[in-house]
């Protein structure tokens, strides 16, 4: 799974931060990394809600979401804030603090540059990844993959590139293998629905 750096650009404003969650959770969830979509959203709103107090609302802001390592950066760019017109002013110091923290109890690291009159104000949220574009969940993601390429080599001969599964197939692959598992398990006289039903809640309870 490759995981390209993604940019988006918005006024800060407070109405735009449940948009932004929500785009960064379904972007998290392409990226296979789900996991970290509550800390990621967390520290986004954080970071943006600095822009609001310190520079203004409205202020021009990207955000960029990428791989530094196994981790994910959060970079929210804005204008630096000593040259904005509509700094927010009677910002309580208490409120940046509580801001810092929130994201310091998340972040593995975070801070804040000046970069071509720009103000980066960035922080990254750790994962399971081993790579940064590899897979998280362990040992049984590994032997899933395995399974799956094997399965769709096999099956779906047109989908494998470079022993590769193509993004657009791979569901397929996956419900190939899931079928092939339950057929075993039907000839060899177990209940196939017992057994996805055993699935399911080991599934759920993160076994």
């Amino acid at each position: 799974m490759v995981r390209e750096p993604w940019e988006l650009s918005f006024p800060a404003e407070p109405r735009e931060i449940a948009a932004l969650r929500r785009v960064l959770g379904l972007h998290l969830k392409l990226w296979g990394l789900s996991r970290q979509r509550a800390a990621v959203q967390l520290c986004v709103s954080e970071l943006v809600t600095q822009v609001i107090r310190q520079v203004g609302v409205g202020t021009p802001t990207t955000l960029r979401l990428a791989m530094k390592g196994t981790c994910v950066r959060i970079e929210v760019a804005s204008p630096e804030s000593n040259a904005a017109p509509t700094r927010c002013i009677g910002v309580p110091e208490e409120e940046g603090e509580r801001s810092l923290a929130v994201i310091g109890g998340m972040a593995e690291r975070h801070g804040a540059l000046v970069d071509a009159g720009r103000q980066i104000r960035w922080c990254e949220i750790t994962t399971d990844l081993t790579t940064p574009h590899g897979h998280g969940g362990g040992s049984r993601v590994t032997r899933a993959e395995s399974m799956i390429e094997l399965c769709g080599a096999v099956a779906l001969p047109h989908a494998v590139n470079a022993s590769r599964l193509t993004v657009a197939r791979a569901k397929d692959a996956v419900v190939e293998a899931m079928v092939d598992l339950m057929r075993w398990a039907d000839v060899h006289g177990y209940d196939a629905d017992d057994v996805l039903d055993v699935a399911q809640a080991r599934f759920e309870a993160g076994l």
